[in-house]
């Protein structure tokens, strides 16, 4: 670990931490600090808080801080499985300050050194050169860190990563601003005469502004970044399990649906045999919305236990939008009042979730009204922005949290505290937010928004994965039978396969012409469930992102310098073994980058390519999918819902390519939190070559655990 001395310096109000020599501050204050950190850091100055994982606090601990608002705990024993690695920066070019209440950080860059994250960008991957402004926001359409998840971490081509654990509104100059005493100075260019100056000269640092007098800084240690993606993942409480219902298709309907229509469309599913899990209501269900009752309009639900019964029968579940700002109306107002902000939001009250009365108010409210008749999730709406529509900064609350931190924390506290209410009935739920930030991963939520581009949607599934939160390229409407098949076919490889039709009342079935290939990729999504699952699980157990960046992905060195004048866009890995390349309305054929091994077409079998560029052209009927040399992927038979607890699926089990091949399958009960007691199977798929023959095995893990039969069909492609 490279080794630096970290001093500080009193001077008219002006604290500086600074890596460099101790011997140039007097030999008593030297002597002083390391007395007074000997106990708690290393040389360098930072604590080891976990394998691989370093943090420093700068300045003043903040009260609140994005890790705290989300209260997860890491998952040391994971994280202690991993290799260890050294203090993967030099210590001696990080340089932090603090100055009048403001607090300065610098780390450092190489030359050809690219970053990814700051945040659920929509246009852009490597954010190297780019000035953001994280703050918890709707997406306007520009990526300038004004977004539902302004996750102040990033990760480097280099193998690290760092977390700038604030909730305040941050300034980062990502590889855009140069120092006079640059370490690396941008060459020197004469504009009237070198046609290669550029306004932007080279920058070789990160610099990032924090609006308090102090903060927690965490580097996490690589080697590659899908590591350092894991550490991140693990240490904020590993990714989040979703019920198996969860993963299958669900559709949100009308605004102002009744409990007779919301029956009827459950039936309509059913009579074009299509696959649904579970329905959304929106604003309707309650007595008022902006602001929020939470209370069943007595007019259009007048028998709520009644209607989710006779969905529970159907095998669906019931999901209801809410934002948590509460109507004058509402039962809870009077109570609640003395513990909201002094500003309101649609004329209701903003509660302080940092206290813990209004928490254990809502929390007995809900319990009684919706939880225990059978609601099984939320969507949590508005808890991001415009600025004209929630609190003002200049807002206060009682427990003294500024404004700005409730903004910046406020999707994350709701999440939370929903998430522990379920847990407390011992059953898993999943959900849509609109508002997240650092520390999520281990909450039961997808973002999502009213932006609607499909290939920023893709953008920002793609970005999801560097930052710990889940995404979904919702479909609403489209303008032609090839646009919505394509945003189906999209939807349906992501976190959530979700048509929210909340406006537009729109069908699986609305483009007739299509709706044949609708309900083949929707039922594809649900073959596929085992394997799905299990990349769940490995994200809540190993932190690896169910749904992740090419970036990630072993050979992305090698695939980045195949062609300098490509970009890698608009592909992604589902799982350890899928690649996903999503097609576009109007567009025939595509270009893909294999990563170096040997690659088959999930389809057919037919070998595609080995660490190249190729294109495709797959068809209306197909979104493109290409399957590792020796992967194995469990499916099993068609169905439209996930499975029941204790029910059997049968296996369908492929294996592609001529490597022999390992998949750990994971199952657990698919519903309740028993796995966190040892109620689950980690089983053994494997498939050798032997005497010229394959020979699969199967080996169970847990069989009380392992929902499905051990006859299993094995279907051998690309050989």
């Amino acid at each position: 670990m490279p080794g630096c001395g970290h001093a500080i310096d009193s001077i008219q109000n002006r604290k500086i931490i600074q890596a460099g020599n101790p011997g140039k501050l007097k030999f008593s204050l030297v002597i002083a600090l390391s007395m007074l950190y000997l106990p708690l850091i290393s040389q360098s100055g930072w604590s080891v808080v976990a394998n691989s994982v370093w943090k420093i606090t700068v300045g003043k601990k903040q009260p609140i801080t994005l890790l705290s608002a989300a209260n997860s705990a890491p998952k040391y024993d994971a994280l202690e499985s991993l290799e260890r690695v050294p203090f993967p920066l030099d210590s001696t070019k990080i340089h932090f300050e603090v100055i009048d209440g403001k607090t300065y950080l610098r780390f450092p860059l190489q030359r050809a050194e690219e970053i990814y994250g700051f945040g659920l960008n929509f246009q852009t991957q490597n954010q190297r050169g780019r000035i953001l402004n994280l703050h918890v926001d709707h997406y306007g359409g520009q990526d300038n860190g004004r977004t539902h998840a302004p996750v102040p971490f990033y990760l480097s081509t280099e193998g690290y990563g760092v977390l700038i654990d604030a909730a305040q509104y941050l300034t980062v100059y990502a590889g855009t601003a140069v120092r006079v005493e640059a370490d690396d100075p941008p060459q020197l260019m004469d504009r009237n005469t070198n046609p290669a100056w550029q306004a932007q000269p080279y920058s070789d640092a990160v610099e990032v502004l924090v609006p308090a007098d102090g903060v927690e800084v965490y580097v996490f240690g690589g080697p590659s970044m899908l590591r350092v993606v894991q550490r991140y993942n693990l240490y904020c409480g590993g990714g989040y399990l979703p019920p198996k219902w969860g993963l299958g298709f669900t559709q949100r309907v009308p605004t102002l649906y009744n409990a007779e229509a919301i029956l009827q469309e459950a039936d309509e599913f059913a009579a074009h045999d299509f696959p649904l899990d579970f329905i959304g209501l929106e604003p309707g269900w309650q007595s008022m919305a902006y602001p929020c009752t939470f209370k069943w309009d007595d007019s259009r639900y007048p028998d709520p236990q009644g209607l989710l019964s006779q969905l529970s029968v159907k095998g669906i579940r019931t999901n209801l939008w809410l934002n948590p700002y509460v109507s004058p109306i509402a039962s809870l107002y009077d109570s609640i009042r003395p513990y909201s902000g002094s500003h309101t939001v649609w004329n209701g009250l903003v509660a302080d979730f940092t206290l813990a009365q209004p928490r254990e108010m809502f929390r007995q409210h809900f319990m009684k009204n919706l939880l225990n008749i059978g609601v099984s999730g939320f969507k949590i709406d508005e808890v991001d922005g415009f600025d004209s529509w929630l609190w003002p900064d200049v807002a206060r609350f009682p427990s003294g949290t500024p404004a700005e931190v409730m903004r910046q924390t406020y999707g994350l506290t709701l999440q939370r505290m929903t998430a522990e209410w379920f847990h407390e009935k011992n059953q898993r739920t999943y959900g849509l937010v609109r508002g997240s930030n650092a520390g999520a991963s281990a909450l039961p939520y997808v973002l999502y928004n009213d932006y609607y581009s499909h290939k920023d949607f893709i953008t920002a599934l793609i970005n999801s994965s560097f930052i710990g939160v889940l995404w979904t390229p919702e479909v609403r409407a489209s303008d032609s039978a090839e646009e919505w098949l394509r945003r189906m076919q999209s939807v349906c490889f992501s976190p959530m396969a979700m048509l929210n039709a909340w406006s537009s009342g729109t069908k699986p079935w609305s483009f007739p012409e299509v709706e044949e290939e609708v309900r083949a990729v929707a039922r594809l999504r649900m073959q596929l469930l085992p394997y799905l699952y299990t990349a769940f699980a490995r994200y809540q157990k190993e932190g690896i992102p169910p749904f992740r960046a090419m970036q990630l992905e072993d050979g992305y060195d090698a695939l980045s310098k195949l062609d300098a004048t490509l970009a890698i866009r608009y592909q992604y890995m589902m799982g350890e073994s899928l690649l996903v390349a999503p097609m576009f309305a109007g567009d025939s054929t595509r270009q893909v980058a294999l990563p170096p091994g040997k690659w088959f077409d999930f389809y057919t079998g037919a070998y595609v390519g080995d660490g190249e560029w190729i294109t495709v052209k797959p068809g209306l009927e197909h979104i493109p999918l290409f399957v590792k040399d020796g992967a194995i992927i469990p499916m099993t038979a068609p169905r439209n819902q996930a499975p029941l607890p204790g029910e059997k699926l049968s296996l369908v089990v492929r294996k592609y390519g001529q490597q022999e091949g390992r998949y750990m399958l994971y199952d657990d009960d698919g519903v309740s939190f028993d796995y966190e007691k040892g109620a689950f199977s980690w089983s053994e798929l494997t498939a050798k070559f032997e005497n010229g023959a394959w020979k699969p095995e199967l080996k169970i893990g847990n069989t009380a655990a392992f929902n499905y039969s051990q006859n299993i069909t094995w279907i051998f492609m690309g050989q």
